[in-house]
């Protein structure tokens, strides 16, 4: 089930201004220039920040996303129409000939489930013309990423245009490697509504992550460093060799 941060029509629109530095896509744009990606598959594109960088290059984008509320955000931006947005996940989408497939962000580790990770890495891989890359993202397990998702370190208070003072914190729930699960509060100014969300997110390992990309064909390029994290996460180049088949999947 989609994070109820992403689905509620109260908590979609938080996303943005409650993570507003997003620096961590410039190395996904550079990327996107290295490879000379043309035609881009933005998995899992939440309010489309993203997928509207791409665009800006004048990129051929399309952004899928199974949580109406988040593509609703996406859809109300400046300059939105260039790109096409589908409501859905990566298992359900039109045939495309994509040059670069991304998922940013939490994308690829929200996918915690075995069975539903490999029916998304097969999707990615029927997206792809013969030659393109699927590119991601996922933390390192062995930096315990978790040790700091707990009230002390994340309570704040924010204030958002439109909305008010909202309070927002995140308690860790359990740690049952290689699932990690935390709850995210809110609680509104406004009117003292609090709202919750529960996320659980699959840290992988290096030779899991492998295995996992060859099983759906594809060959992994290299494995980098995240620029503005060095050392904490994976970044995944995989490719879809040129001429591959199918195979059903």
């Amino acid at each position: 089930m989609t994070d109820e941060h992403y689905v509620h029509p109260r908590l979609a629109p938080l996303y943005d201004p409650l993570d507003p530095d997003r620096r961590d896509l410039d190395a996904y744009l550079a990327l996107a220039a290295e490879l000379g990606a043309e035609r881009v598959l933005d998995i899992g594109c939440g309010t489309g920040t993203f997928a509207l960088l791409l665009a800006d290059r004048g990129i051929d984008v399309t952004g899928v996303d199974p949580a109406r509320a988040s593509l609703d955000v996406a859809r109300a931006k400046p300059g939105a129409e260039r790109v096409r947005w589908i409501c859905a996940d990566a298992t359900a989408l039109p045939p495309l000939r994509a040059d670069l497939a991304t998922m940013t962000g939490n994308v690829a580790q929200a996918v915690a489930a075995p069975d539903v990770w490999q029916r998304t890495l097969a999707g990615a891989h029927r997206a792809l013309r013969p030659g393109g890359y699927l590119v991601f993202e996922t933390r390192d397990p062995s930096r315990r990423a978790w040790e700091a998702w707990n009230r002390a370190e994340t309570d704040r208070v924010t204030q958002i245009p439109g909305v008010g003072e909202v309070h927002t914190w995140i308690d860790l729930l359990e740690v049952a490697l290689p699932l990690v699960t935390f709850r995210g509060t809110y609680v509104f100014a406004s009117d003292g509504q609090t709202l919750t969300s529960h996320s659980t997110l699959r840290f992988r390992e290096r030779a899991e992550i492998e295995a996992d990309l060859a099983a759906q064909g594809f060959a992994v390029r290299e494995v980098r460093d995240a620029p503005d994290r060095p050392g904490k996460e994976f970044v995944v180049v995989a490719q879809r060799p040129d001429g591959a088949a199918d195979s059903g999947r």
